[in-house]
């Protein structure tokens, strides 16, 4: 019986094996490649090194290149090393490879689904890094707890996937949890694939901190934006910005350094505000407020269809009932569910973790029809 299993997956690996050729050239791998030799040989240019600016671009696109090849090699050094399992098994009639084969098919499975997914993200900002800010809705310290579980799941998710963050934003609660904060996740396509996560969360749980024990709703909303490297690209004129500088509050932890001086940036045509008080300089805060800032007007431009910034009229998203993306349940069942793409996952637990990758696969499938 178990030897039948083993002709199955064979069958089914001969099925795969077309749709990894296909991927090669849907992800331009033959391009990518020449492009790899192309940059590798302008690194021994003479004065290549001293030009720290370009330098820093050409290696970020040649670690991306890279990164995208090896992507599409462990794909197919995944589908060799199982074919040669199911051959193994079947001429020595060994079935004790046949956890380790269902284990690898299923990895592989979901690996090459996401592989083709990716391939769909042409958005003009899909490939950028990504600028994550977190909100609590109302609802006091129930919301900001919410906000800051968000928070955890996002970062969970970008280390499970190799990325980085960095901290951009963080103002306490008032009594735990965040009322906001902001991360840049660095990464290929970040924004391409987080971009389906933007809007309002909704919670529903037995609250920790209600010694009657209610079940309680909390909304909280996540912003996802494209980061815009270059500063012409989205121009930000002197007289259209306030700036206001104040002390960094909140307790902070090591979130936030008190003797820095605080950053606030409004948007007047669209009356977007921005804030950063991490950085140790008034400089730094304010250079985040500015990323942040031409992040939010790309957002807002490409996800309106709008030929230019000046269109925006500025967009406030309200984090109330009936505007949520996604409620999460852990009382009285378990369960997170997609309110766009009916997608579900019944463990909670692992969707906390960062295990959010079947909720954005189903919004690109969606989104490609």
């Amino acid at each position: 019986m178990a030897l039948l299993q083993f002709e199955e997956y064979q069958t089914k690996l001969n099925a795969c094996k077309p749709e990894l050729d296909h991927l090669a050239e849907a992800m331009h791998l033959a391009e990518a490649r020449l492009e790899i030799e192309k940059l590798h040989a302008e690194a021994e240019e003479p004065g290549y090194w001293s030009d720290l600016e370009r330098s820093q671009k050409a290696q970020q696109r040649l670690k991306s290149l890279q990164a995208k090849c090896d992507k599409h090699q462990k794909l197919s050094a995944a589908w060799d090393d199982m074919t040669t399992m199911c051959q193994m098994a079947l001429e020595e009639g060994d079935e004790s490879f046949l956890p380790e084969l269902a284990e690898s098919f299923a990895k592989f499975s979901a690996d090459l689904e996401q592989t083709r997914l990716s391939t769909l993200l042409t958005g003009e900002y899909d490939a950028n890094n990504a600028i994550v800010t977190f909100h609590a809705g109302a609802g006091g310290t129930e919301a900001q707890d919410w906000a800051q579980m968000l928070y955890r799941m996002y970062t969970m998710w970008t280390d499970r996937h190799g990325y980085k963050y960095t901290l951009m934003d963080w103002q306490d609660g008032d009594q735990a949890g965040i009322k906001s904060a902001t991360i840049k996740i660095e990464g290929e396509n970040a924004y391409g694939f987080l971009k389906s996560e933007h809007g309002v969360h909704r919670l529903v749980r037995i609250s920790p901190f209600d010694a009657s024990g209610r079940r309680q709703t909390s909304f909280a909303a996540v912003e996802v934006m494209p980061e815009i490297e270059d500063a012409g690209e989205i121009e930000l004129r002197d007289e259209d910005i306030k700036m206001d500088v104040y002390r960094s509050s909140g307790a902070g932890g090591q979130k936030v350094n008190k003797t820095s001086s605080a950053v606030r940036l409004t948007h007047i045509p669209t009356g977007i505000v921005v804030s950063s008080q991490v950085e140790r300089s008034h400089f730094q805060n304010l250079e985040n407020c500015k990323e942040m800032l031409r992040a939010k007007l790309a957002e807002i431009k490409e996800r309106e269809h709008l030929e230019k910034i000046e269109d925006i009229k500025g967009v406030q998203m309200k984090i109330e009932w009936g505007s949520q993306i996604r409620s999460y349940v852990f009382m009285p069942y378990t369960l997170a569910k997609d309110t766009r793409t009916g997608y579900e996952n019944s463990n909670i637990g692992a969707v906390m973790d960062g295990d959010i990758d079947g909720f954005i696969n189903a919004f690109l499938a969606m989104k490609a029809g």
